[in-house]
């Protein structure tokens, strides 16, 4: 790691984080140190690894979880990340919960963890991929280590009823309790119980009345332990009960090598999960078979649940394509045009709200120089790409079985059979995920799902331009433009059609009007495909009730590239029994239950 000097002086990094004269870090919020002057990486040895039974405590597992109150410079991540490297159990896999209403920045990260060289790879990992500092979710994967750390940035009661895991162990290291009462009353400290597996254990450097209190009310035992440093004595907790035994891993079975399909193999096999997709086409063969797709999230300016579920997807799926598939991104960046007079209220309600990284979207009022012609004022979204789906559908899926799925068998012992239509057998699998688009009603007729005809149109023309959307979108392939594009609600004829090519040009026109009349007189290549759509535009992430160990992932509309990458780490989670990424909330507007 970098050396970084401390400040001859106090000063300030941002609203959260001071630098005292000691060159510790202190809280500017809550004027408390963020951890020990004695020696913060050997009191969290002590405190929270010792004290939680590491690495004894995850011998022999397959998927172990450690939560923590109050993420703060990342140190006890460091700690617990270099220990799991050294100790972690053949096939495992760690998964870390973490929370912070206040995040500090990767610089100011990066200068208070230089202080322990010790911590090698694992500090230079954590901050090297430091996570966001918008309000919501943020996975950070270490597959160097197989370990993957969620970071929960919102307040400590609304972060633990949104996470759905549940942790071996606890590390609840907020502030003091005299300084941040919050972090450690009964309401919380009951959550960190519900969220936690039989026999989990906590750890905590304070021995505070009201804390003791607190996790006995949760149903914890609690002991004194000898302190670190100037502290006397410090707590260790334990729940009643031992982890269940882990049953074997499920074999998948995926049906559809669209992104939908891809992103579930790439975020099964992740997880160590088996995983076999099924195509009839291959890769890319539906309505992700496109030559450039448009990852942005769609904008609410409700900024309820839907709007947080799009906004987390987008994340993902840029820190996704960027750093496993570089190859695919054709361009960054895209401008949303104001199409309607009240899209200008709407745009600035969006940019005001705290849902995106800072500076990630912007106004542009200046569209036509961006643009080289006039069009409306709009936003620019820094962090938008133009993928090219081929290559990165190939890299996820796989080796494809090519074969029609045309019915699910159960098997007597459990699991399924994949049938074709001549009777045999494609594969079996524990349990199949559906992931084809309209195809799937034909597997599980009473799917919420109806087929929207796409057709979209390129040309050979002004390769690079910028990505622009307007109603209609225009974006750059590796030699030209497309754009377009047609929505047909239960049209499921996927011929191409000449009369969709001008429709196509007539909404370019709406919105640049100037290039479609470049574009008039220029054979246009198309290509037509079905995407699945549901009642309420929301997508589909879950079990079927009906069909046990039947899961769908479907229903993504316009939005697959941006939203398939999320949902299926969502969806294997699920599967495999591990923490999901996903809040509570956002997966219920998910789940296909809603419509039970």
């Amino acid at each position: 790691m970098t050396e970084v000097p401390p400040d001859p002086a106090p000063a300030a990094d941002g609203p959260a984080l001071i630098w005292g004269e000691d060159g510790l870090p202190r809280s500017a919020l809550y004027d408390d140190v963020y951890f020990s002057s004695d020696d913060g990486l050997a009191e969290t040895r002590a405190v929270f690894l010792a004290g939680c039974g590491l690495p004894g405590a995850w011998t022999g597992r397959r998927h172990f979880t450690v939560g923590e109150l109050g993420f703060g410079t990342g140190l006890n991540i460091a700690a617990l990340l270099d220990l799991w490297s050294r100790t972690r159990p053949p096939g495992g896999h760690l998964h870390i919960f973490s929370l912070e209403a206040h995040p500090i920045d990767a610089a100011a990260a990066a200068r208070a963890l230089a202080r322990w060289p010790e911590l090698g790879e694992a500090a230079r990992l954590l901050v090297a991929r430091w996570p966001g500092r918008a309000r919501g979710f943020h996975r950070v994967d270490f597959p160097e280590l197989s370990a993957t750390l969620d970071l929960a940035v919102m307040p400590v009661e609304d972060a633990l009823a949104a996470w759905t895991g549940q942790a071996d162990a606890w590390f609840l290291d907020g502030f003091a309790p005299a300084a941040n009462p919050a972090m450690w009353s009964e309401a919380v400290l009951a959550a960190v119980a519900a969220r936690s597996a039989p026999g989990a254990r906590a750890a905590t450097f304070t021995v505070a009345g009201f804390v003791r209190r607190g996790l006995t009310a949760a149903g914890f035992a609690v002991e004194k332990q000898p302190g670190f440093g100037r502290k006397r004595e410090r707590l260790e907790a334990r729940l009643p009960g031992e982890a269940p035994p882990e049953p074997p891993a499920p074999r998948l079975a995926i049906i559809g090598a669209g992104i939908a399909g891809a992103a579930m193999a790439r975020a099964a096999r992740a997880l160590g999960l088996e995983a076999v997709v099924i195509d009839p086409r291959g890769p890319g063969g539906g309505a992700s078979g496109n030559p450039a797709a448009l990852v942005t999230p769609r904008l609410d300016a409700g900024l309820g649940p839907p709007a947080r579920l799009f906004t987390q997807a987008f994340a993902r799926a840029v820190h996704l394509y960027e750093t496993l598939a570089p190859e695919a991104v054709i361009a960054r960046g895209a401008l949303q045009l104001q199409a309607q007079p009240r899209d200008a209220g709407r745009f600035a309600k969006i940019l005001a709200a705290d849902l995106f990284e800072p500076g990630a979207l912007s106004p542009d009022t200046d569209t036509a120089a961006t643009l080289g012609e006039p069009a409306a004022p709009g936003l620019a979204y820094r962090d938008a790409l133009v993928v090219e789906p081929a290559g990165l559908l190939a890299a996820w899926t796989g080796e494809v079985i090519q074969a029609e799925v045309a019915a699910l068998q159960p098997r007597p012992d459990g699991g399924w059979r994949l049938i074709d239509a001549q009777g045999g057998a494609i594969a079996e699998a524990d349990a199949v995920v559906l992931a084809g688009g309209p195809a799937s009603i034909a597997l599980a007729p009473a799917l919420p799902l109806s087929p929207v005809r796409g057709q979209v149109s390129w040309a050979p023309v002004e390769p690079g331009r910028a990505a622009v959307s307007f109603g209609g979108y225009v974006i750059p392939t590796r030699d030209g433009l497309l754009f377009g594009a047609t929505h047909d609600r239960e049209d499921g004829d996927a011929a191409l059609r000449a009369q969709d090519h001008a429709r196509n040009l007539a909404t370019l026109a709406k919105g640049l009007p100037e290039l479609a009349a470049r574009l008039a007189d220029v054979p246009f290549e198309g290509r037509a495909g079905l995407r699945a759509a549901t009642p309420d535009r929301m997508p589909l992430a879950g079990p079927l009730g009906d069909l046990p160990g039947v899961y769908v992932l479907s229903g993504l509309g316009a939005r697959g590239f941006t939203l398939a990458p999320l949902l299926a780490e969502h969806l294997a989670a699920v599967i495999a029994g591990a923490p999901s990424s996903l809040p509570r909330d956002l997966a219920a507007l998910a789940d296909p239950a809603r419509y039970d």
